[in-house]
């Protein structure tokens, strides 16, 4: 939801926002991007996940549904709240 959320997002900042390590993280995206659900990009030193623009409409559509579901609803609203507070986000130090 925090990808579909910020567009685009960086897994420090996800493993910000969930307090979970980055191993785990990226291994969850990793099968996400395997999977066709989210694409990546580097820059410089971060990684930047995305939802797949190539998804079938109706994927999209499901994503978004839950999303416009969970907005303000815990964790999901806990985690942007995290998410929120991070000082150091990538496209604040990134040119």
């Amino acid at each position: 939801m925090l990808i579909q959320g910020e567009g685009e997002i960086c897994v420090c900042e996800i493993t910000y926002a969930l307090d979970v390590s980055q191993p785990k993280i990226s291994r969850h995206l990793a099968l996400m991007r395997k999977a066709g659900i989210v694409e990546s990009r580097r820059e410089g030193l971060w990684m930047h996940y995305r939802i797949h623009p190539r998804l079938p409409k109706w994927s999209k559509e499901v994503i978004k549904l839950v999303f416009d579901q969970l907005i303000g609803l815990s964790p999901y609203s806990d985690d942007q709240k995290q998410l929120e507070q991070m000082n150091s986000r990538p496209e604040r130090n990134c040119g």
